[in-house]
């Protein structure tokens, strides 16, 4: 059933005071769906709709609500039912919580959360943003390794209701060093006489409290993981990261690069549509007047060459063609080098073997180029020079480009910073000063100017 569906059958239940069928119908509707409709009803509607659902479903629903309708729904909400909604959700979904909400709101939160919970939640805000302990959640399966699997199975059913995920359990000492693993197929096919020990995994896939998330969901990826375990230095198990979390991260690291490769510096989390104006325009003006002022070296650099283009002007209708040429290269390439390097493939030692494989990849495409283009001003302009000229001058300038797109990314992954700083615009504005000075260089020698 789509949106519009949903909603036509809401407002008809609402508007005809059909409670009891409205709250059946809200039963079927799922969680993932109801931010979507929330936003398209009015608000005084939206509490009521809120208020028919079970606590179970009003949690989930309130975890896949934006932050800014979290707050209005917590400031139209009684003490009890926040009480009910802080003792539904995971340890890792109020951290995320109360992270994004004001501090008038946030002492409401706490307030009405039990002691035992409030104090992992301090404790889990001690945590640096970006890592392993920022991300996981405390509520976990953890066996002994000597109880049977009868008795195993005894617990998970006593604790696995309010736990995250009952599909990997984890085995800890006494001393809540983590010491093995194991998952509910391997339980539910093992002799309910035997021991944990015995058929437990012993060889762990891990992450520390501190480990970076991006690296936490590359993990997840290469291991093809629903869960990781996250322990202290002491390999004391202290949370897990589940696979929805990762996904999260996932999105959130490629919107940064994304927004990185197109020259925008993002200070907010919301939303395009939730994002205001002002904050759009911040977020982009830096990287443009950077490079709308280093483009001034291209201009000074053709002004260099007034007599050449006053000697023969047709040289300026190709400049165009050969900066755009140039700095798609350049993208190309820079592109597949930060996508290499973000899935790990390529590392910073991998540098020669880089340029070299560009080199020959911009070779083959250059001459290409380099081929039509002579064609096309043979056939246009019958001017050999001239279309001897655009052909070398290409050739150079996809080489440039080439390099310059490869190399680049690897340099500042060596210094320590994001890779995808170094795309589009910064790489378009480097190619396009190469691509002026090459042809201009090319020109007085071809044409003696």
């Amino acid at each position: 059933m789509d949106i519009e569906n949903i909603l036509d059958q809401l407002t008809n239940l609402i508007e005809n005071r059909k409670i009891k069928d409205l709250r059946e119908f809200l039963k079927n509707i799922k969680s993932a769906d109801f931010p979507s409709i929330l936003e398209n009803i009015e608000d005084e509607r939206k509490i009521m709709v809120y208020r028919l659902l079970s606590k179970e479903k009003a949690a989930e629903v309130f975890v896949e609500l934006e932050h800014d309708d979290q707050e209005r729904l917590i400031n139209c909400l009684t003490d009890k039912e926040i009480k009910n909604v802080m003792n539904e959700i995971y340890m890792d979904d109020a951290v995320d919580l109360i992270e994004e909400m004001p501090s008038s709101v946030v002492n409401r939160i706490l307030s009405n959360t039990k002691p035992i919970n409030r104090k992992i939640i301090n404790e889990l805000l001690k945590y640096p943003d970006d890592t392993a302990g920022s991300l996981m959640t405390t509520e976990f399966i953890d066996l002994r390794d000597n109880m049977t699997i009868n008795d195993a199975f005894k617990f998970i059913k006593q604790k696995g209701l309010k736990k995250e995920t009952v599909y990997n359990c984890y085995v800890v000492s006494n001393d809540r060093e983590l010491i093995g693993i194991i998952d509910i197929k391997d339980l539910l096919l093992a002799d309910r006489e035997d021991v944990v020990k015995n058929i437990m995994d012993s060889n762990i896939i891990k992450v520390n409290t501190l480990e970076d998330q991006e690296e936490v969901t590359k993990i997840f990826d290469k291991y093809d993981l629903v869960a990781v375990p996250v322990v202290d230095q002491e390999n004391r198990l202290v949370g897990i990261i589940t696979i929805d979390d990762a996904v999260d991260v996932i999105q959130e690291e490629n919107t940064e690069d994304f927004e990185l490769m197109v020259g925008i510096t993002s200070t907010t989390d919301d939303s395009y549509f939730k994002t205001n104006v002002f904050t759009h325009a911040k977020n982009r003006i830096l990287w443009l007047l950077l490079l709308m002022l280093s483009a001034t070296i291209t201009g000074t650099i053709i002004t260099g060459f007034e007599s050449a283009i006053s000697a023969l002007p047709i040289l300026v209708t190709f400049i165009p063609m050969l900066m755009d040429t140039g700095g798609n290269c350049g993208s190309q390439t820079s592109t597949l080098i930060i996508r290499g390097l973000a899935t790990d493939e390529i590392t910073t030692k991998d540098f020669l073997k880089i340029i070299w494989k560009e080199f020959r990849v911009a070779l083959l495409i250059g001459i290409i180029l380099a081929l039509v283009n002579s064609i096309r001003i043979l056939i246009q302009y019958k001017n050999p020079l001239i279309a001897l000229l655009i052909s070398i001058t290409l050739i150079f300038i996809v080489l440039a480009s080439k390099l310059i797109g490869g190399i680049l990314p690897i340099i500042a992954k060596k210094m320590k910073l994001d890779p995808a700083l170094m795309a589009s615009p910064i790489i378009t504005t480097i190619v396009d000063i190469f691509s002026v000075s090459i042809f201009f260089w090319l020109s007085s020698i071809i044409f003696n100017l």
